[in-house]
């Protein structure tokens, strides 16, 4: 067993108040011992233990990799023009999904997971250690199929997104296209998958078509979660909380009840302010989700047509401005957040026996995230205890 030592930290956020200060469980002038890929000891660097190998970070802040608990990855296609109508006042009515579904089909396996390999390196080096992944981008049995296994060839996340949008050749006859999710798709799909999802919206799938394919999920050994509230008040958070999902996923338009009922469960609230901010919908009620006791989560949103960022320090930078979320509740939604709503505990965190998932910032501690906005202050990613991505110096003559 290889031991190193990780010293010279400012400050570490360990999400653990065991540990230290706060929420975030601040520990200063701190150090942590890695043995293979899980954290071994955190505490003073005063007080570290003798390891094999050492690594100095000079001062800076350390922090648990990211946790993504919201992306669609898997997919072929440019939508770019869409936002640059939406950027002139077009509304979005999530049309565009058809044509993202249109050339996800044309593509071959390989492209899709270059693509996807790509964002997931993007990820990366942005802090991100953790990735959920969708397909939805097929929507046939065949290219559900394939959608999956380009996932989970990449992440252990994936997430059986069967009932995104009613495909072209179901246009007009949704019940037909449930019946086929239900009878066909997630059948052959659920062994491919952890999670079952649906988009449970005007224009999407009604409360009782969600329902359905949720539970066909579940029975094929699935746990749910849920796209639920993002364009209209509807019934996706109190759907996802009567069937125990893990959480659901933009929850722009609630309402008091909407709060009181995810307050009651163990539902996470996923807050994806790059969607918000790329449709110009308006932002969720993270306060009032936070101050009743829902527990939130930040997401990036990853896709082609909403949201096409890979950057949570982006996003925390939204929610800090307009979400009116502290910095602290931002970095532990983007964190510690993200790991419960994938309903992990090894993750999100830096503690013993947690997986030793760690970046550095060039800045003394965490709330340069949102102080400072589009810098790019990811110094260095350790992915299960490895150097995965560390930014090059720049020289100056």
């Amino acid at each position: 067993m290889t031991s190193t030592l990780l010293t010279g930290i400012s400050e570490l956020v360990t999400n653990d108040p065991g540990l230290g200060r706060g929420k975030l469980g601040i520990v200063d002038e701190a150090a942590v011992v890695i043995e293979n890929d899980a954290v071994a000891w955190v505490g003073p660097a005063a007080e570290a233990p003798s390891t094999d190998a050492k690594h100095d970070f000079h001062g800076r802040a350390v922090l648990p990799g990211f946790v993504e608990s919201h992306s669609h990855m898997v997919f072929s296609g440019d939508r770019s023009e869409e936002f640059a109508a939406r950027m002139a006042g077009e509304k979005y009515t999530a049309g565009g999904i058809r044509g993202t579904v249109k050339h996800t089909r044309q593509a071959s396996e390989e492209e899709l997971r270059a693509n996807m390999r790509r964002l997931l390196d993007e990820s990366l080096r942005s802090g991100t250690t953790t990735v959920e992944c969708k397909s939805g981008y097929g929507q046939s049995v065949e290219a559900e199929l394939r959608s999956l296994e380009v996932a989970r060839s990449l992440t252990d996340e994936v997430t059986l997104l069967a009932a995104h949008v009613v495909p072209p050749e179901y246009e007009g006859d949704t019940e037909e296209y449930v019946r086929v999710a239900c009878e066909e798709i997630i059948p052959r799909c659920a062994p491919l998958a952890r999670w079952i999802d649906v988009f449970c919206e005007q224009g999407a799938f009604d409360e009782d078509q969600s329902r359905r394919v949720l539970q066909t999920g579940i029975d094929h050994g699935l746990t749910p979660r849920v796209h639920g509230n993002q364009l209209h008040q509807g019934p996706g958070v109190r759907l996802a909380v009567e069937l125990g999902a893990a959480s659901v996923d933009h929850v722009v338009h609630i309402d008091s009840e909407d709060i009181e009922a995810l307050a009651g469960s163990e539902t996470v609230a996923t807050l994806l302010p790059g969607a918000d901010f790329s449709t110009r919908n308006a932002y969720p009620d993270a306060r009032g989700l936070i101050d009743a006791g829902v527990t939130v989560a930040l997401g990036a949103d990853c896709n082609p047509g909403t949201s096409y960022t890979t950057n949570m320090p982006f996003c925390i930078a939204i929610a800090v401005r307009d979400l009116h979320m502290t910095a602290d509740e931002a970095v532990w939604a983007a964190t510690a957040g993200g790991a419960r709503a994938l309903r992990r505990d090894d993750v999100g965190v830096v503690r013993p026996g947690a997986r030793a998932d760690l970046m550095a910032l060039d800045a003394p501690n965490h709330l340069h995230l949102a102080y400072r906005p589009g810098v790019p202050l990811i110094s260095s990613v350790w992915q299960a205890g490895r150097l995965k991505y560390s930014a090059s110096e720049v020289k100056h003559d």
